[in-house]
């Protein structure tokens, strides 16, 4: 802005009093903007106009919308007059008196930097630097001031300064352009690096109007994630939004027409996003930490600095309650701080966003993933087969990926879970279902949030909110972030390719169907399932992965509490604890990797067998803790001596079930004619494996012939031909050729898969474990499966011998062993039936004494006293030796008899 003469119509101040301000802006070389103190609110400002001198006039564009009028380009030297200024005054506090007020209300002074009059004169700097001319015109001889004016303009003059250079001064008009053809091409052409900027205009909180440097583009630039409040035009008449003038005056005390540096982010529908970074902060956090604005998810996908930062700073600001925020509440307010956080273990998934947790309380509670929606039917697609019935898991594309992905990574697993918001109940509106209150929470496991890794894997997406809609995930900037990873991969949801496509038989009551696939289950022998769901204590329902069916499946050999149920008759009470068979059961089993056993089928097409998880049987379980009893069709099981020890413990501790048991007459004569004597029937064996439990493996001296035959054939075949490397794809429960480290192969069964280098393997002739790469790993020839031989290595444990608590106690127990029996032959007579393998005495080959009594002896065991009668003689042999032990003081004994007080430190109980 140019000064021009003074109108004839001024009033000279009567007595020019001394004032000061602080410089908001420089308009030209020779007016300025100063304002007050900030006091509640925006301060006032006013214009002052420097007296005596006339300064070139910037730049000036076009009216918009009067294409008559044309941009008007700078005056030579009139940026620079501007630019000096502006450097030596921006911020500063200044004191100036008011010479001259027109009849329009403008003012003329002089303008000193500083508190004072003694400070540098604003005027004089300028003409002294030939930025400026004096308006000699109105000079009157008595006035110093002027004089010292016209006295500067002529050195500068003669000095040849600034206008007073030889050249007429075109090189200091700009070339501004007020418009970018493609804003998005020039953003781009950026590539994120920082350009110098000044900031000629502040708009609101969060825009302004930008002039980079060095090609003068001048660009309207809004601040990328966030959002300030706004001055609302309507008829011609602004209105500001609550805060909004604060948060302008805010951004503008600390960025108008200051140096910064500007990082262009983005630029869509033709807004230019970007940073401004000022050496003494970036405003963007600032305006949110202080209350100013608020994070604006569209834009802050394209934010560089780091989003965290900015969520961070707006949750500082809502905390305090500062400004926008003085009535927030938080979604989590009504929330105790153990309510908030917590660590819980994963029992069940729902869906691909919910699952059912175990508090340390004993409570479950559902939890269902912040901010993200499972797959779903678009559209018609859910009414295409109207005969089919309709199964949400594997009908929707990516709902069985989403819920496989969640159930192998969490079930069973400890989570941390930290509230987010509590999602009120919704009543049914029009095509629109009822929702129950949702707890949404974010869940992380080892450090991963699993709503993170579900939408980055593409089965899942991100809901998107209002903008003041704060009842979203903690993490939600990281979800939006691995949705556009997924996005741009083409992951899940988000592929071209085509769907997946699950074919799942459901055979659960379909007699004809069962028959069918009855004889498949039954020669298959161990066959892996997962458990979908849980009816009852021992009825399931079960998905076999390799047969692509679900089936109904009863547990055999026992006989559970029924559950209460709808019948024809009315309604079925339930059987006292059967709701906890029915927990006890979902706790071992929901949704976990089993194996099952397929014995027999009932009329109703459900299959009856014998599950297992991790080497425990779930109807074993089930009677250990005294929730079922033993059903006389396990007489002619493996498991009936096992499962009725175990229902003997649970009568004789009158528990649960058990709890009203009266033992009657009839069984004690049943009791009596169950007395034997022991039946010492030893035979040959080679002892191949001791484990650290001090349970042992043997072979059958007998079958050993057949075992070296069998081995020498296969490993002729296997030279023959020899097995691709890598071919191999491990998985649990299979039996495999496995090549041990002395370069031969042996057979194996696939314990554990933990990834392609580690894959853990039994060697089912030997006993011995191993941890191999897949590599040595091959599929086994069919003429060498456990039908053509069964498994070699038997496992035993010692009888009448409890194995020491104490790992190095143990150790000793198991070298000991190890140097005696391990690779030899001995002699074994089975004693007694135990919870996992039958438990035997054992004696050398050669002396045939008893090695168990020998460990007593030597007082590295104790002896584990037995009830029965027939074995008494045995048990008296081994307390007797423990006794001589004892006196010795030998090995454990050697601090005499430590079971009166302190067994359990020593890892012993009675």
């Amino acid at each position: 802005m140019a000064s021009v003469s003074a109108p004839s119509q001024t009033t000279p101040a009567p007595t020019a009093p001394l004032q000061r301000g602080i410089v908001k802006m420089v308009l030209s070389g020779c007016a300025i903007i100063v304002r007050g103190q900030p006091r509640g609110g925006p301060p006032p400002e006013r214009q002052i106009n420097l007296s005596n001198i006339r300064a070139g006039a910037m730049a000036r564009r076009a009216a918009q919308g009067q294409p008559d009028t044309k941009d008007t380009p700078d005056e030579p030297w009139a940026f620079q007059a501007r630019e000096f200024l502006r450097k030596k005054l921006i911020g500063k506090e200044v004191c100036f008196t008011v010479e001259i007020r027109t009849a329009l209300g403008r003012e003329y002074g002089m303008v000193y930097l500083g508190k004072d009059t003694t400070g540098e004169n604003i005027a004089e700097s300028l003409v002294n630097e030939g930025l400026a001319t004096v308006r000699r015109e109105g000079i009157r001889g008595n006035n110093p001031e002027q004089a010292r004016l016209c006295e500067l303009e002529d050195q500068a003059k003669s000095s040849k300064k600034g206008m007073w250079s030889e050249g007429g001064g075109t090189h200091t008009i700009r070339d501004i352009k007020y418009t970018i053809e493609n804003p998005r091409n020039f953003v781009d052409s950026l590539h994120q690096k920082p350009i110098n900027a000044i900031i000629e205009h502040v708009r609101d909180g969060s825009v302004v109007r930008a002039l980079l440097l060095p090609d003068y583009y001048l660009v309207t630039v809004m601040l990328s994630g966030v959002k300030c409040p706004t001055f609302k035009r309507e008829a011609d008449v602004e209105t500001p939004e609550p805060f909004a003038a604060e948060a302008k005056f805010f951004t503008e005390s600390r960025l108008l027409q200051r140096d910064v540096q500007i990082i262009l982010e983005s630029c869509p529908n033709q807004i230019i996003l970007g940073t401004i970074l000022h050496p003494n902060g970036n405003i963007t956090e600032l305006l949110l930490k202080e209350g100013f604005a608020r994070c604006v998810d569209w834009s802050m996908a394209v934010y560089t600095q780091g989003a965290e930062k900015l969520r961070a700073a707006e949750r500082s600001a809502k905390e305090r309650k500062v400004r926008i925020w003085k009535d927030y509440v938080a979604p989590t307010a009504n929330l105790d701080q153990k309510d908030r956080q917590f660590v819980a273990k994963v029992m069940q998934v729902v869906n691909a966003d919910a699952m059912v947790v175990k508090l340390n309380s004993g409570e479950y509670k559902t939890i269902h993933l912040s901010s993200i929606r499972p797959p779903r039917n678009e559209g018609e697609e859910k009414n295409k087969d109207k005969d089919k019935r309709f199964r949400p898991l594997y009908d929707i594309p990516y709902m069985f990926e989403a819920r496989e992905f969640l159930r192998k990574k969490l079930i069973g697993k400890k989570v941390n879970v930290t509230v987010d918001y509590i999602r009120a109940a919704t009543g049914p509106g029009e095509g629109t279902p009822a929702f129950p209150e949702r707890t949404c929470a974010t869940v992380t496991i080892g450090g991963i949030n699993i709503a993170e890794a579900l939408v980055s894997k593409g089965l899942a997406t991100v809901i998107r909110y209002r903008q003041d809609d704060d009842q979203r995930s903690s993490h939600y900037d990281e979800l939006l972030a691995a949705e556009a990873r997924a996005i741009k991969n083409g992951k899940g949801l988000h592929s071209k390719k085509e769907v997946p496509i699950h074919r799942v038989a459901d055979i659960s009551g379909e007699t004809q169907k069962a028959k069918q696939f009855f004889p498949f289950l039954q020669r298959a022998g161990r066959s892996e399932a997962v458990v979908e769901y849980v009816f009852s204590g021992s009825r399931l329902k079960l998905y076999m992965p390799k047969e692509t069916c679900l089936i109904t499946f009863l547990l055999a050999g026992i006989e559970c509490p029924r559950s209460s149920r709808n019948l024809p008759g009315g309604m079925q009470v339930a059987e006292p604890f059967s709701d906890e068979a029915m927990l006890f059961t979902k706790e071992l089993v929901l949704q976990r990797e089993v194996e099952v056993e397929v014995e027999s089928m009932d009329k109703a097409g459900n299959f009856i067998g014998w599950l297992h998880i991790e080497g425990v049987n779930l109807s074993v379980a089930l009677v250990e803790n005294a929730l079922s009893k033993v059903h006389f069709t396990a007489e002619r099981s493996a498991y009936y001596k096992t499962l009725v020890s175990a229902e003997d413990a649970c009568r004789q501790r009158k528990e649960k079930i058990w709890a009203n048991y009266e033992e009657k007459p009839v069984e004690e004569v049943v009791h009596v004619s169950e007395e034997k004597e022991r039946v010492a029937n030893y035979r040959p064996v080679y002892v191949t494996e001791i484990a650290d439990t001090l349970h042992f493996y043997t072979q059958d001296v007998e079958t050993g012939g057949q075992l070296e035959s069998l081995m020498e054939t296969m490993r002729a075949e296997i030279a023959a031909q020899p097995p691709v490397e890598g071919s191999y794809s491990a998985r649990r429960g299979d039996y495999c050729i496995a090549k041990f480290a002395d370069g031969e192969w042996y057979r194996a069964r696939v314990e554990k898969v933990e990834s392609p280098a580690k894959v853990h393997v039994f060697y089912i002739d030997y006993g011995n474990r191993e941890v191999v790469s897949s590599t040595r790993l091959a599929a086994m020839p069919p003429a060498f499966s456990t039908r053509t031989l069964p498994a070699q290595a038997t496992e035993y444990a010692f009888a009448f011998i409890q194995v020491p608590q104490d790992e190095d106690a143990r150790a000793d127990v198991v070298d000991c062993v190890v140097r005696d029996i391990q690779n030899s032959q001995c002699l074994l007579n089975v004693e007694y039936s135990g919870a996992t393998c039958p438990h035997v005495t054992i004696q050398f080959g050669d002396t045939k004494d008893d090695v168990g009594l020998g460990l007593v002896k030597e007082g590295l065991v104790m002896v584990d006293v037995r009830k029965e009668k027939h074995l008494q003689k045995m048990v008296t042999e081994y307390l007797n030796s423990q006794e001589s032990a004892k006196s010795a003081r030998l090995n454990i004994w050697r601090y005499g008899d430590f079971r009166a007080d302190d067994a359990d430190e020593f890892g012993y109980s009675r």
